[in-house]
């Protein structure tokens, strides 16, 4: 006997999928509270699938919301339904995977997937020949089995790998459907293969491959971009080089072509609208901004802080805010990682096609050859050199194209070439393309605004103080846009201050670049609500500019200090409140404290000693202190960097907290969280360096969890450096107590610091590892050549460290008596060798 439904309960069902639609939560507690009982009943969740499946009166949202409530079920008890009940929720499931509507069968899809997820495979063999029958169903509905067995492959299911062939076969049968649902399908599906299931593909590799060419010419761009999306995934294989080579010839003027905008794209972009600067943006077009929040970094040789920083800037290519993704920008990022795999062996395919696109009269054909310019400028780099003295003056010339979309466009490439730009003379080009970015700054369209301060930052990370020439100049491009911005590129242009701050940092600090710069900036600042979410891009550049300007921003530091005081204080109070009665109070949004207790390292960094009164007359300790303990990781950052800057600029508010704030940090040193560790680890060798003996009593409760840290595989560069300086600066501090630990961390020590440029974290690190090498010589015997190589690698230390490393080599020697010496020393590199000669005539 089918189970069948019982009137009265259906409809008790059916009012409750209504109830919880309520917007009221008063009804939606009693929704929760309900289901919680009628959870008791096993055959409640057959009265689930039956609302989804078989009650084709009620209004869809409702059938799905069943659906819905049934897959979170599935997630919770499965393992409880009755067996009767799990087979009837099956087999409906697959009865009605073609159901005409899209929500239905999608609902029935996540609900198939969550049941296979919980091991059912095993339990239900007739799921994937039923999907794969499926497969040959002449119902257009049924291609939506395909979309359901792809969720198997990224989850590996057992049951498909077994079955893979007879599913790739299918596949191969479907290939030519003139359904382009099915056609797109089939190319998700052999994109999904390829990421877990590769070796089983490499056999049809060439076919599948010819098959894809044809597809990312589709008619239909919806199928264009399910086949493009195969060329990004495979050039991230390691196999790709080898398979893809013989097909470049005809992959690139594919990928090229699908770069041009489509008319389409041209419509929803306003294309033919040159001139919008007046018109207000709409508050949908401005995408949410997450804050950064501190992360303290050692200069390396060579470069600044972390490399890969700027990753995340590059994604935002440039129209990011219509349909996000799109033909025109899956073939520019394919084309951007087969560069970075194939390097120059490219150019050959490209440049031919190149030089038609950019000297193109039809504009849209131009634009796409701006665009692939820059998508290369990664990965040919080294090839496309000997053309930039010609390429670079026509891309500054493009900037002043009639079409905005060109203007654009070139400013997005000439960005990706920055680097190269201010590589040459300045005159050459640097000077000639600010000149034009500045005026495309203050262009008339707003997207042309947007890409030239976008570029315009990345050109100030590479530029940094070559531009001190020229700041008067651009203060007064980007002090004007103020006045002429809308609300969108007003966040950008709170960016672009920022990162000329960092750029040319002290050199900012003229009284003329001040009067130009803070004025409009305070005028913001004043007009903005605590609760307006645009004081988080404003906070961010008022830190970068408050760190620049040094004691120049003393006359605006009160209201700024102040506001960011009552911001964490106002967060906390609403935090609490909503602990207490969740029912009663909105959670808060804690990015403001985040934000704000970021500009008071700014601050704290900027002013130094100046920031002591601001601290004097602020509850601030207390604050931070429960700041520190706070669920959020992001907010122990940032206040695990406010209280180191605390610590350098006055320790004398600091101290008092110390006992209070020592356990904190202790249980903060955890490397599950990356940034709060590093931030929590470079703390506390501030606090060292500032307790001196003092801080003996806290070493226990740190030392350990430090020891652990830097001896762990995998730990990213920045932890292990930031560790290193601690154990170093704790050792100077406490050498009796951390002396005993040397030959546990010696090596892993050495070898972390040897990159890091000279400077006062080093020096005081390096002269805690020679005063522990005094009170434990025996710790550091067996890794000794790692110390050489470290200590090597200072260009010039003070003259009192240098003795150090003097006392500590030659006493070796001496100890190991000249034969043992030259043995050990054959050891070396010969670079090392001739540094410890030249320098300590060892």
């Amino acid at each position: 006997m089918e189970w069948q439904p019982d009137e009265q309960g259906l409809q008790q069902v059916l009012q409750l999928l209504k109830d919880s639609q309520s917007p009221n939560t008063v009804t939606q507690r009693a929704v929760q509270q309900k289901l919680e009982q009628l959870n008791q009943f096993p055959d409640f969740n057959n009265y689930l699938i039956f609302v989804l499946t078989r009650l084709k009166t009620e209004d869809e949202p409702t059938r799905s919301l069943s659906g819905l409530i049934l897959k979170n079920n599935v997630k919770a008890h499965y393992q409880n339904f009755p067996s009767a009940v799990a087979d009837f929720i099956k087999q409906e499931c697959l009865n009605n995977i073609g159901d005409p509507s899209p929500l239905i069968r999608a609902t029935i899809g996540i609900l198939i997937t969550t049941i296979a997820s919980k091991g059912e495979l095993q339990t239900w063999p007739e799921l994937l020949p039923q999907l794969c029958n499926l497969l040959n169903s002449e119902d257009y509905n049924t291609s939506h089995a395909i979309a359901c067995v792809n969720q198997f492959i990224i989850g590996r299911a057992q049951a498909l790998m077994d079955n893979i062939d007879t599913f790739i076969e299918s596949l191969f049968a479907l290939a030519a459907d003139e359904d382009s649902e099915v056609r797109k399908n089939v190319c998700r599906a052999l994109v999904m293969l390829l990421e877990v299931r590769i070796d089983r593909l490499i056999p049809h590799m060439h076919s599948i491959i010819q098959y894809m060419l044809q597809r990312t010419q589709d008619p239909d761009e919806n199928v264009a971009l399910e086949a493009c999306e195969f060329w990004l995934t495979l050039a991230e294989q390691p196999i790709c080089k080898e398979v893809l080579s013989g097909h470049l010839v005809q992959l690139i003027p594919i990928l090229v072509n699908g770069m041009k905008y489509s008319e389409i794209d041209i419509i929803l972009l306003k294309g033919d609208v040159e001139e919008d600067e007046a018109v207000p943006d709409s508050e949908q077009d401005i995408k949410p901004r997450f804050h950064k929040s501190r992360t303290v970094t050692l200069q390396h040789e060579g470069g600044e802080g972390e490399e890969g920083e700027d990753i995340e800037e590059d994604d935002d290519d440039d129209d990011d805010t219509l349909s996000d993704w799109n033909l025109r920008k899956c073939s520019a990022a394919a084309l951007d990682v087969l560069a970075n795999v194939f390097r120059d062996e490219l150019l050959p395919h490209l440049l031919p096609l190149l030089k038609g696109l950019l000297f193109h009269l039809d504009w849209v054909i131009k634009e796409s050859g701006i665009l692939v310019l820059g998508a290369i400028a990664e990965g040919c780099m080294q090839g496309m050199v000997p053309y930039l003295p010609e390429l670079i003056p026509h891309l500054i010339q493009c900037l002043c194209d009639k079409k905005a979309l060109v203007r654009s466009i070139a400013c997005w490439t000439l960005s990706r070439y920055a680097h190269w730009v201010v590589s040459q003379p300045p005159d050459s080009y640097l000077k000639p393309l600010m000149t034009e970015l500045l005026k495309r700054i203050l262009d008339s369209n707003k997207k042309v605004q947007e890409a030239a301060c976008s570029a315009f930052a990345t050109l100030e990370e590479e530029a940094c103080t070559e531009l001190v020439p020229y700041l008067s100049y651009i203060l007064d491009t980007l002090v004007f846009a103020f006045g002429k911005y809308q609300h969108k590129n007003l966040l950008i242009l709170y960016d672009a201050i920022g990162t000329l701050a960092d750029s040319v940092g002290h050199h900012l600090n003229q009284p003329e670049y001040i009067q130009k710069l803070m004025p409009p900036l305070i005028a913001k600042w004043n007009e903005l609500k605590d609760e307006d979410k645009d004081l988080f891009p404003l906070l961010e550049c008022l830190s970068s500019v408050a760190t620049a300007l040094q004691s120049g921003f003393l006359p605006y530091c009160e209201p700024v200090y102040q506001r960011c005081v009552t911001l964490v204080q106002k967060t906390l109070a609403q935090a609490m409140m909503y602990n207490q009665h969740p029912d009663q109070y909105e959670a808060p949004d804690k990015d403001f404290m985040i934000v704000a207790l970021d500009l008071l390292s700014g601050l704290a960094e900027g002013l130094g000693g100046h920031v002591e009164q601001l601290v004097a007359r602020s509850n601030i300790m207390t604050l931070l202190f429960q700041c520190m303990q706070d669920t959020m990781p992001e907010v122990r950052q940032s206040s695990f960097a406010l209280l180191g800057d605390l610590t350098k600029a006055c320790f004398l508010h600091v101290k008092p907290c110390i006992a209070e704030f020592m356990p904190i940090l202790g249980l903060n040193l955890n490397p599950e969280f990356i940034s709060v560790c590093n931030n929590a680890t470079w703390a506390i060798g501030e606090i060292s360096m500032q307790m001196g003996a003092e801080m003996q009593p806290y070493v226990g409760m740190v030392l350990p969890h430090l020891v652990e840290i830097i001896n762990r595989p995998n730990t990213p560069k920045t932890l292990l450096e930031n560790t290193a300086i601690t154990i170093g600066r704790l050792g100077f501090v406490c050498p009796q107590e951390v002396a005993p630990q040397l030959q546990h961390f010696i090596r892993p020590w050495c070898t972390s610091l040897r990159n890091i440029r000279d400077n006062e974290e080093k020096d005081s690190a390096f002269r805690g590892i020679c005063v522990m090498i005094g009170v434990n010589p025996a710790g550091v015997v067996q890794d000794f050549i790692f110390f050489c190589d470290a200590v090597a690698s200072w260009v010039n230390p003070k003259d009192d460290l240098r003795d150090m490393f003097y006392k500590i080599l030659h006493g070796f020697k001496d100890q190991v008596g000249e034969e043992n010496w030259q043995q050990f020393s054959e050891q070396f590199p010969p670079l090392l060798k001739e540094r410890l000669s030249a320098c300590y005539g060892v």
